[in-house]
């Protein structure tokens, strides 16, 4: 079960309002730090995706004691500082090298998911190395998943990195329509084919620029050319979500939708129309010998006798010589 916080006064109210689910979500930004001992390898992938994901990123410059998998609580209390829901930690040691820590954090001050991602340093090129022209700031990127590790019925490391690079990449989704201009990159994500159980599959991170160019047609022809950075990572150490927990966080508000009532539908033209029920009618029992509506009054009844009698008096006066 789930600790449920009841707010003290009106400012705490609507702190928590804020947090409720919500039918579109607001866009979530991420926070970038890195550890005590990091490699350059590391830091230059902190900076390129970084870069990537402005305007919504924070990064730290200091050195931080931070162990993700053995205690969260300074990346509980980061993620409330900045109001970064999504966190990318940087380290590395003799045992785990240039390792990426994915992490996602909940409303209710916990962490909803954790995966551990190891830089392969022979294949990692640098945003910078590419001398290649750039996307603008704050446009959202088409993506890319190749592979059939990310098909996978049962959550595993792979559906929760899916998860978590949709989150990242997506930007502010609060618009439904969407402009062609903007369309201008796109984020690849492709993991190999499985070659057994013990062995996990590697994941190639690749980005690409979108060039149209004359096609002698209607449409254009679309090339792709790399923009960087280039990443390989290995799948390491993961922590699945709590199913409370992700129940939870993928509840959807019920406002605005329109609640069903009985017997009541609507036409073609709009119209609304109803149906009542009623019960069996019993015509013996109804009373209307004593209703008034069905009695004559007695002044009417002697006006029309006098009025009949004049109408016949004249009648005979007429028709005599």
């Amino acid at each position: 079960m789930l600790r449920e916080i009841k707010p003290k006064n009106g400012r705490s109210k609507r702190a928590l309002e804020k947090k409720a689910p919500k039918i579109v979500e607001n866009p979530k930004s991420t926070l970038f730090l890195r550890g005590t001992t990091c490699s350059q390898i590391v830091q230059d992938a902190l900076a390129d995706l970084h870069s990537l994901r402005q305007p919504l990123a924070k990064k730290f410059s200091k050195k931080n004691d931070i162990h993700p998998f053995e205690d969260a609580s300074s990346l509980i209390f980061f993620s409330e500082k900045n109001d970064t829901s999504l966190l990318v930690f940087g380290s590395s040691s003799k045992k785990r090298p240039n390792t990426l820590t994915l992490a996602r954090t909940f409303a209710t001050n916990q962490i909803l998911d954790m995966l551990e991602l190891h830089i392969i340093p022979e294949t990692f090129r640098t945003l910078s190395q590419f001398k290649s022209r750039k996307f603008a700031v704050g446009l959202r990127p088409m993506m890319l998943f190749s592979g059939t590790a990310w098909d996978s019925p049962v959550a595993n490391e792979y559906t929760i990195l899916k998860s978590i690079l949709i989150d990242m990449f997506k930007g502010d989704a609060t618009s439904d329509k969407i402009d062609v201009e903007g369309l201008q990159y796109i984020v690849s994500i492709a993991a190999d084919e499985p070659a057994g159980d013990d062995v996990k599959p590697t994941v190639h991170l690749r980005l690409y620029l979108l060039d149209t160019k004359r096609s002698g047609q209607r449409l254009p022809r679309i090339e792709l050319e790399e923009m960087g950075p280039r990443m390989d990572f290995r799948i390491g150490r993961s922590q699945q979500p709590d199913e409370a927990a992700w129940k939870e966080a993928m509840k959807k508000p019920k406002v605005g939708e329109e609640k069903t009532k009985k017997n009541i539908s609507t036409d073609i033209i709009g119209d609304k129309m109803g149906r009542i029920h009623l019960g069996k009618q019993d015509l013996n029992d109804l009373q209307t010998r004593k209703m008034k509506g069905l009695k004559r009054n007695r002044d009417l009844e002697n006006n029309s006798g006098t009025m009949d009698d004049n109408d016949s008096q004249k009648r005979q006066k007429k028709q005599s010589p």
